[in-house]
């Protein structure tokens, strides 16, 4: 679900998605029998850099808050992703002509939406590149759910460790059920084909916490 306001304001909007840990050599899902999907767009990279900042107590990611400034990809601008609630989670974004170019400044209309969490200085806690490879899955009626394939390579600036992984994501979209039902049934069928080729529950509930080492 998706909410653009009017005028200049942030975009707002809440995902419903699932993570997945796969090997190096896993084998893309076959999508045959997930309910409303008919088609698979092609794969489309994308090259994604993330700069990620908090206060030197974590008071964000004490909150389940995470702040970021992404290039690459259509989503490219400043995030706050808010806490998780459940699948669910509202990330409230700006483009990056709300900056000067400084991964570390902060503008101030991202800084007065942050401050309902922290109001303190914030420093470098890690970066996260991704080649990424987007596929659309689709129905009579739109996309029903994006699905992506990550690989990830991570630094926490903190102390100066390198990760690299793989995983998936699979983020509803808008033709996607709008019962909660409905929407078990189609993550339930994904699942099905995502487990089918090796694919297991994600160990790490964001890319933040496992660049972290958590």
């Amino acid at each position: 679900m998706t909410e653009t306001p009017s005028g200049s304001g942030p975009s707002r909007v809440v995902e419903v998605e699932r993570k997945y840990d796969v090997d190096d050599g896993t084998p893309l899902p076959e999508w045959r029998g997930v309910p409303g999907v008919d088609a698979v767009s092609a794969g489309e990279i994308r090259e994604l850099d993330a700069r990620y900042l908090d206060t030197v107590d974590a008071a964000l990611s004490r909150a389940g808050v995470a702040l970021r400034r992404r290039t690459g990809g259509p989503d490219a601008g400043w995030h706050i992703k808010g806490p998780r609630e459940g699948d669910g989670r509202l990330e409230i974004g700006w483009p990056l002509d709300a900056d000067a170019g400084d991964a570390e400044s902060v503008p101030a209309a991202v800084a007065e939406t942050l401050s309902r969490w922290t109001t303190g200085g914030l420093t470098p806690l890690a970066r996260i590149e991704n080649t990424r490879t987007a596929y659309l899955l689709t129905g009579p009626q739109g996309v029903v759910a994006e699905f992506v394939d990550d690989r990830v390579r991570a630094t926490d600036l903190r102390h100066d460790v390198r990760r690299e992984w793989r995983e998936w994501e699979l983020e509803l979209g808008p033709a996607a059920p709008a019962d909660a039902a409905g929407r078990e049934a189609l993550f339930a069928a994904a699942e099905e084909a995502i487990f089918a080729v090796g694919g297991r529950e994600a160990a790490s509930g964001s890319k933040l916490a496992r660049a972290l080492g958590f």
